[in-house]
């Protein structure tokens, strides 16, 4: 393992040069390998039995997140190492479902955005982990059990009935929200289209209401705001989201697609200093979807940055706890993988 991380960075240039393996997802850098190693240790030696994991943004979220970022690699998730945790984390997220109205909830701030990361888990996890499998080691009574798909549509009917009652056709921290910010709805979004890509039925009014939303919050310089009566700043972050979301609608014939890629790039090489990890989250996305070149040499850097970040149990130290930037931080580095249906270009 310390060979590992201590190889030299003109390897990985080397490798991140062959395009066409990288573009397969083939030719994973060593180094990411062993930071993916490290980190899936952590978070499966910390998974609390119930299925979650402990931190200040403790959720369905968190649960959402994590579970992605043990899906992501490729171990077999019915099978593999990590097979266990990634049962307890699917059942997690199924028990934390409301089963009338299908919201997942969490602690913290934003009920909504637990649920956008636990409706995108779910959608990766559907047809990936073997159902018959997954309430087999639980003791679960037989009534609380839903399958993925029906714990995925449930939670597509929550966001889908939230966005209809809502002014602006988007989303805000609770499903009751009268308001909208670009932020929760990019996540809540990013569910939707993640359902959409597992197969299940999205009205295609819910997708061009919410992509509306960007739109009207888009300006033609890039910048994208938190909310349209809101100041701008910088939304460099915002920004990324909003690439994204247009990018996975496909979308890139928009002219706001247009500007806000571009503005994406302008910035890729700010330093990171609000929401760091949630922000690197959305770069990487946005960038491999926009600009697969850029991405290469942020990603390199990247490799670089979050090996030096790593602690020695595997871990990343952040404001709402280990789970959660180890999480997203091993997510930032997927793309690497390109196994996850969300992460295809």
């Amino acid at each position: 393992m310390r060979l590992l991380l201590c190889m030299p960075l003109l390897l990985l240039s080397c490798l991140e040069a062959q395009d066409p393996v990288l573009r397969q997802g083939r030719g994973v850098p060593a180094m990411v390998q062993a930071i993916n190693y490290r980190g899936l240790q952590y978070l499966a030696q910390t998974q609390v039995a119930d299925g979650s994991w402990p931190g200040g943004a403790n959720g369905s979220g968190l649960t959402g997140i994590c579970l992605m970022a043990m899906l992501a690699s490729g171990e077999d998730p019915d099978f593999g190492p990590y097979a266990r945790n990634v049962r307890r984390a699917v059942r997690r997220l199924i028990r934390d479902q409301d089963g009338e109205t299908g919201h997942m909830t969490g602690s913290g701030h934003g009920s909504m955005y637990h649920h956008g990361f636990a409706t995108l888990a779910l959608s990766e996890a559907y047809g990936a982990v073997n159902e018959r499998l997954l309430w087999l080691d639980s003791d679960v009574p037989e009534e609380e059990r839903r399958s993925i798909g029906q714990a995925l549509d449930l939670a597509v009917r929550c966001i889908v009935t939230s966005q209809q009652q809502n002014p602006w056709h988007a989303w805000r921290y609770s499903p009751e929200g009268q308001d909208a910010d670009t932020t929760v709805s990019g996540t809540v979004l990013m569910g939707l289209l993640g359902a959409r890509n597992a197969g299940i039925e999205i009205p295609n009014k819910s997708i061009d209401d919410a992509l509306g939303y960007f739109r009207i919050n888009t300006r033609s310089d890039g910048v994208v705001s938190y909310q349209p009566t809101a100041s701008h700043g910088d939304g460099s972050c915002r920004a990324a989201i909003a690439t994204l979301v247009f990018a996975m609608a496909r979308r890139k014939d928009l002219e706001q697609y247009q500007a806000a890629a571009k503005f994406v790039k302008s910035k890729m090489g700010d330093s990171i200093f609000s929401h760091e990890f949630y922000h690197r989250y959305y770069l990487a996305q946005a960038l491999f979807h926009s600009d697969f070149e850029a991405w290469q040499a942020w990603n390199r850097e990247t490799i670089e940055l979050l090996r030096q970040r790593q602690e020695e149990d595997g871990s990343f130290s952040s404001n709402h706890g280990l789970a959660y930037g180890t999480g997203m931080s091993l997510l930032a580095l997927a793309l690497n993988y390109r196994l996850l249906p969300v992460y295809e270009r």
